[in-house]
């Protein structure tokens, strides 16, 4: 378990909302340009074992690619358009490697939050795979990235390659011993949809000695709610609404004492 929780409270959602096409490099700069230290993006492995930024099992919604990302090698992922679908000015956007993203948090600074987005079947590779890459990208740093994913497997997989980094179990829904489970994987964070957070909740989660972060919260009465129930993390689409310059919980600059 982390003691002090190093990470910013306001965390943008696959780099900037939906201001530019999510996971990619040219979204996670439009975040940084609006103030924001720490982001999200989804990780899946190509067909020979590249960690890349995808979101979705195919590639039709957010590429001019077509069919199952995982089942591609990554000389052909590499060559798709990930911006086009998004707006012309993003035309010829690349799928960024997880290590693009990597080299280019830790040059800036940034924090990251790696949700682990297996192709089904892969969840477990994939959990190992990652937490591997992370673990020698970030073996300087003074704070590691988050590895986060709604499934169970592929946090074994990660804690079993990198046991040092920390983990959070992602929720949508209140599962029968979720939060055993949690504690099994020795977990760091309980990451739920916004919607199930309440004070019985909040107070469960930090008994077990977890922190409490919130997907996606899009809303600023959602925002006051989690706020004052003690939550220690928010993750949003709207980087051009919120501020992350103040830290809602203490008034200070985020990354200050």
């Amino acid at each position: 378990m982390i003691g002090d929780w190093p990470y910013p409270f306001w965390i943008a959602h696959r780099g900037a909302g939906k201001l530019a096409p999510e996971n990619t490099l040219a979204a996670f700069r439009l975040g940084a340009q609006h103030g924001y230290r720490m982001f999200e993006c989804d990780a899946k492995l190509s067909s020979d074992g590249v960690p890349f930024l995808l979101h979705d099992s195919t590639l039709e919604r957010t590429s001019n690619g077509h069919g199952v990302a995982g089942e591609q090698p990554w000389s052909t992922l590499a060559r798709l358009d990930a911006g086009g679908w998004h707006s012309r000015a993003y035309a010829g956007e690349p799928l960024p490697t997880l290590e693009n993203l990597a080299r280019w948090c830790l040059a800036n600074h940034h924090f990251l939050d790696i949700e682990i987005k297996p192709t089904p079947g892969q969840e477990e590779p994939t959990g190992r795979a990652v937490a591997e890459l992370a673990a020698r990208l970030w073996r300087n740093a003074a704070v590691p990235p988050l590895l986060t994913s709604f499934r169970p497997e592929s946090l074994l997989g990660a804690l079993q390659a990198a046991p040092q980094l920390p983990r959070g179990l992602l929720l949508d829904t209140l599962w029968d011993g979720c939060l055993d489970y949690a504690q099994q994987l020795h977990c760091t964070a309980i990451v739920c949809n916004h919607a199930l957070w309440d004070a019985a909740l909040v107070a469960r989660v930090k008994a077990f000695g977890m922190r409490c972060l919130s997907y996606t919260v899009n809303d600023e009465s959602a925002a006051e709610r989690l706020i004052a129930l003690g939550t220690d993390g928010i993750v949003t689409d709207r980087v051009d609404f919120f501020s992350p310059v103040i830290d809602q919980r203490t008034g200070c600059e985020n990354g200050e004492a």
